[in-house]
């Protein structure tokens, strides 16, 4: 008697199959934050399906955040995160302790992983290689006057040239979000919209983000209210309406960055989801909520 798990595990694979073929040597642009960054079980897994991804001729980049790790390290200095209009100031303290968990712990730990399933990784950050350059962010203050948020950011660039060489040549690369400006200075990005700056700058065919989400919601306390599929212009009336608001403003934003500037389809998926990657790009059903323009 043939093992009904084992036929399903065929079955599977077959499924798999015109998934792997149609996006063979194609660019797949993967955001991994929120506490999915503090959760080595679910993180682990995230980056075993990007390892997978590039197994079978996918060419992954990925672009990584770490917010309440740098919240936790900034409570050990002593240091108390200073907000205005709900976006975090950065000074020098700040930057030093951001550009330290970002580069030399989450992105070596996370290119560490890689390298040790059998794939090449290169980090790419502000001590190292850079592929992100931006300029200063400011804000509209009530008065009309631009608020100062120190060391902040937003991209303008993308090295998409040196990303797409280390794909071609079946490396990973690995994107801590500590950018550079004109002069040489150091940024501090947010990780989603960079992610969706370099999805459009590479034109990749998707791009995925990673959060402790479930995707999109038409009522944020329902889990079946999950909307799976949407298109820009209904991102918009949700944005507009107050479902879509605070943490996952960026998000879309993001995905409509990526789209404008040519990415085929987006996704937003819940990383605590085991294999959530898996399961959003090579099954029909999807787990996330998927966007087009």
């Amino acid at each position: 008697m043939v093992d009904s798990e084992a036929i399903k595990k065929a079955n599977a694979l077959v499924e798999a199959m015109s998934y792997i073929q149609r996006f063979h040597n194609k660019v797949v642009v993967v955001k991994v934050g929120g506490s999915i960054m503090d959760d080595e079980y679910a993180l682990s897994n995230i980056l075993n399906d990007i390892v997978f991804m590039n197994y079978v001729g996918m060419q992954p980049v990925l672009v990584h955040g770490g917010g309440k790790a740098i919240n936790q390290a900034m409570d050990k200095a002593g240091l108390q995160p200073q907000w205005i209009q709900g976006r975090r100031y950065t000074d020098d303290r700040t930057l030093a302790i951001a550009e330290h968990v970002l580069c030399n712990q989450i992105n070596r730990f996370i290119v560490n992983f890689i390298q040790s399933q059998g794939c090449e990784a290169m980090g790419l950050h502000s001590l190292s290689s850079v592929v992100l350059f931006a300029e200063k962010t400011y804000l509209d203050g009530a008065d009309g006057r631009r608020i100062d948020l120190g060391q902040v950011g937003d991209v303008k660039d993308v090295n998409a040239r040196l990303l797409k060489l280390l794909v071609q040549a079946d490396s990973i690369p690995v994107i801590a979000t500590i950018a550079r400006d004109q002069a040489g200075s150091k940024l501090n990005v947010n990780a989603d919209t960079a992610a969706g700056a370099v999805a459009a700058a590479m034109k990749a065919e998707k791009l995925v983000v990673v959060s402790d989400t479930h995707g999109i919601r038409t009522n944020k306390d329902d889990p079946e209210s999950r909307v799976s599929h949407l298109t820009v212009s209904q991102i918009d009336e949700m944005v507009k309406s107050g479902v879509i608001s605070a943490g996952m403003l960026p998000k879309v934003q993001a995905c409509r960055a990526a789209l404008e500037g040519g990415t085929t389809k987006t996704h937003i998926i819940d990383g605590r989801i085991p294999h959530a990657l898996l399961l959003e790009i090579y099954t029909e059903a999807g787990i996330g909520t998927e966007i087009v323009l």
